[in-house]
């Protein structure tokens, strides 16, 4: 299969589809790799690491999309590579398409079969082409908010693991699965209070049985975030409803409870994020102010660590990209029903019934979608 990887033009946004040690399996297996000239470069490869495992460069991102069926990309396209897809096209790579109401219709209009990252489930349910970016976005929520607390980034000026004789800073987690457990991993290794909400009584057991005494732990209703906002100095926006949009959790008028220069972090950004007043910035502009509340809502944050991200997301795609390949789309996605999930657009049609809720927009079921697949 001829399966091409065009370099991320997403703002700041460092990592690449596949890396050389992905592109040497799929050579091995017959297929050919048609990368763009620097795609890697921000990940620490260099072209002459992939010529050198049998990829082909190709001078520009239209290049890579006309002599490729199969496109290999990390973040959603952007309005020029959605203008290069075709029917003929299968795209592999995240979408959070919940949010995005023009990319959708841009998927739509292409007739390209187009399969999310985010959505694919493993044997146990688990979303396996999403977790290496939350463990990865998690642990550097609590990086960036301790950036973010300095007074010179118009923090409260708090370090976050206090020293003696100072009160450590007060971190809130709202959920508790991949993001928020591994955020709270570095919080308390930072030194800092932690406290983690969630609905799930099974993902708190699961954190106080890891973390015992180091944390707090809380069932996560309205009232009780409000109880402990105005002790916050950090709060972390970690919960995620696979596809749909993240639901809001601290409105404009909490804000007004939160002390003067403390930070939220959206994890959630890319699914809408869940705070009222979050709207997606870059690594470039990653920060600004509401009601004196500093909000860190970069939408690519995994993309700021981008050699550990490339390297852990290969690991993670690298069997489903072999499958494509190997099988073919229809094959692959037959065969394996979790890897199914992720089927979101084909033919001109939606079939990701989460979106479809989200967007208030019709649609089928990826497996009703395996009918338009050759």
């Amino acid at each position: 299969m001829n399966i091409g990887v065009p370099k991320e033009i997403k703002n700041n946004e460092f990592r690449v589809g596949l890396s050389p040690s992905s592109v040497s399996e799929l050579t091995q297996a017959g297929h050919r790799i048609l990368i763009e000239k620097g795609a890697g470069l921000g990940s620490d490869f260099s072209d002459d690491d992939y010529t050198n495992v049998g990829a082909t460069l190709a001078s520009n991102a239209e290049q890579v999309f006309n002599q490729s069926e199969l496109i290999i990309k990390v973040k959603e396209p952007q309005a020029q590579e959605r203008k290069l897809l075709k029917p003929s096209h299968t795209l592999f790579t995240y979408l959070h398409l919940a949010p995005d109401l023009t990319q959708t219709n841009d998927l739509l209009a292409s007739g390209a079969t187009c399969i999310a990252y985010e959505m694919v489930r493993g044997k146990r349910g688990n979303l396996p082409l999403l977790n290496p970016m939350s463990e990865i976005a998690g642990r550097m929520s609590i990086q960036a908010g301790a950036h973010c607390l300095e007074k010179a980034q118009q923090g409260r000026g708090v370090l976050l693991g206090g020293v003696p004789g100072v009160s450590a800073a007060q971190v809130l987690i709202l959920g508790g699965g991949v993001v928020g457990s591994n955020a709270a991993k570095i919080a308390i290794g930072m030194g800092a209070k932690v406290t983690v909400f969630d609905k799930s009584l099974e993902a708190l057991k699961i954190l106080d049985q890891h973390f015992g005494n180091q944390i707090q732990t809380i069932y996560s209703t309205k009232q009780a975030i409000l109880n402990l906002l105005p002790s916050a100095d950090l709060v972390i926006g970690a919960v995620l409803i696979p596809g749909a949009a993240a639901p809001k959790l601290i409105h404009k008028s909490d804000l007004s409870l939160m002390k003067k220069g403390a930070v939220i972090v959206d994890v959630a950004i890319d699914q809408g994020g869940c705070f009222e007043t979050s709207r997606a910035t870059t690594h470039q502009d990653p920060t600004f102010l509401v009601d004196d509340i500093v909000h860190y809502c970069v939408a690519n944050m995994p993309g700021g660590l981008s050699r550990t991200a490339t390297e852990s997301l290969n690991n993670a795609t690298l069997p489903y990209v072999l499958a494509l390949a190997n099988k073919g789309i229809k094959s692959a996605l037959v065969d394996n029903k979790g890897f199914n999930k992720g089927l979101s657009i084909v033919n001109h049609k939606l079939c990701c019934p989460e979106v479809g809720i989200a967007q208030k927009t019709s649609s089928i079921t990826p497996d009703e979608a395996l009918q338009y697949l050759k």
